[in-house]
């Protein structure tokens, strides 16, 4: 177990940035990519940051998951300080309380689907019997069971992305990041895989935030955050989703 515990209150957002700012230098160029943001993100329900590219949104992401610090302000996840944690804590952390998917599957080609999924849960001090179980599990939820001896070049693409949702998912993270996850995707994988990430939120109560410019997406997340040159202009429930809060309350 990691050393890092988390016990957020169920009205505590799992993610807070207060009056995060980051640029980034080119030669003797300073560039602003992301203006003092302050936002709350809560467990159960699917984020979206929405935005062109070069918005910052991808920026905003990694600060938010720890990959790389704010120049200045505030990022809590799971109630803790990022910037207050070392480098092992917060290597520790990321380990243990996240999972990551990207637009680029980043998977292994000479690895079956089931040896994708197993190899991070190795690094976690798992027992061999439930890191098989984890990994066997998860692929079944993303509707691979069947497809579990394959390797990556006999998988289309929106099979690749659903092994990354599965080797994210079978750590049983707190937070979940997805970062473009159906830009190369065509619309009825896209769809397969956003409907993964929002049945994951709320049958697992994690913490899913995604950040894509793709358009589909809009519709199936339960808040969407638009952002652009580095700033959010705005923060709404989809009518889908208000519709869906409406029924089950």
């Amino acid at each position: 177990m990691s050393a890092i515990a988390s016990n957020p209150s169920a009205n505590t957002p799992t993610l807070q940035a207060r009056s995060v700012r980051k640029s980034f230098v080119s030669g003797r160029v300073e560039s602003t990519v992301l203006h003092d943001l302050t936002l709350d993100v809560r467990a159960g329900e699917l984020t979206l940051i929405s935005g062109p590219s070069g918005c910052g949104k991808s920026t905003l992401l990694a600060i938010l998951s720890g990959l790389q610090p704010a120049d200045t302000g505030e990022v809590r996840a799971l109630g803790h300080d990022l910037h207050g944690l070392s480098m092992r804590a917060l290597e520790a952390f990321r380990l243990q309380h996240t999972g990551f998917v990207f637009q680029g599957f980043n998977l292994f080609p000479a690895l079956t689907a089931l040896e994708q999924v197993e190899l991070p849960l190795s690094y976690m001090g798992l027992a061999k019997d439930v890191v098989r179980k984890r990994a066997v599990e998860s692929l079944e939820e993303v509707g691979l069971g069947p497809r579990m001896s394959m390797l990556p070049i006999e998988l289309s693409g929106g099979e690749k992305q659903r092994v990354a949702i599965a080797r994210a998912l079978a750590k049983q993270p707190e937070l979940l990041f997805a970062d473009e996850p159906t830009s190369a995707l065509d619309a009825a994988n896209g769809q397969i895989v956003i409907d993964i990430l929002h049945r994951i939120a709320r049958t697992h109560g994690t913490t899913v935030l995604c950040v894509s410019h793709d358009p589909r997406l809009v519709h199936h997340a339960d808040r969407v955050l638009a952002m652009e040159d580095g700033r959010i202009l705005s923060d709404h429930v989809p009518p889908a989703a208000s519709a869906a809060i409406t029924e089950h309350s």
